[in-house]
């Protein structure tokens, strides 16, 4: 596993129904195994289905058409992705969410997820690391920011989360 980039995702949706809802971005920090930076980037994606979004969903993701207005179809936003994340191992705030919704989003437009099978979850690495702890309660991202001090710019942002896992992972390795 040493050879692979690591992929830390986010991203945000108009719910959490995988067979009702959308993804409205995606947020990528690329690394190397080492942890260096390679690249960031975020993709926003027009949704078809506006109508089934969750409300409550839609205002925590900071949605807006007008925000939106420029943002590329599914399909395409999936071939993006396919293209800069092959082969690295995919590393998330609650990976099986974000892995979920991909994996369905892939096979609906017919793409392949081109993603080492692998996958890392920060959740799991920081119960693991800080069990014992007992001034932490909760591992939500929000929380795990708090405790480590690390800035998340603009929570509940594809990118700006998915730099906040990568900074919690960088945290949860060092302990």
């Amino acid at each position: 596993m040493r050879k692979h980039n690591l992929a830390f995702i986010d991203i945000e949706t108009t719910g959490i129904n995988v067979l009702k809802h959308e993804i409205l971005e995606i947020g990528c920090v690329l690394t190397d195994n080492d942890l260096n930076i390679l690249e960031e980037f975020e993709i926003k994606i027009k949704p078809t289905h506006i109508e089934t979004a969750d409300k409550v969903a839609l205002k925590v993701n900071h949605y807006s058409e007008i925000d939106w207005e420029n943002a590329i179809s599914e399909k395409e936003a999936m071939k993006i992705l396919s293209g800069k994340v092959k082969d690295c191992i995919m590393i998330g705030q609650n990976v099986a969410f974000d892995a979920g919704f991909l994996e369905y989003v892939f096979a609906k437009n017919k793409l392949i997820n081109s993603m080492h099978y692998h996958k890392l979850d920060t959740i799991s690495i920081a119960w693991a690391k800080l069990q014992n702890r007992h001034d932490i309660d909760h591992y939500s991202l929000r929380e795990m920011c708090k405790y480590f001090d690390i800035k998340n710019e603009n929570p509940h942002s594809a990118l700006s989360d998915a730099h906040a896992t990568y900074e919690l992972y960088k945290k949860l390795m060092s302990l």
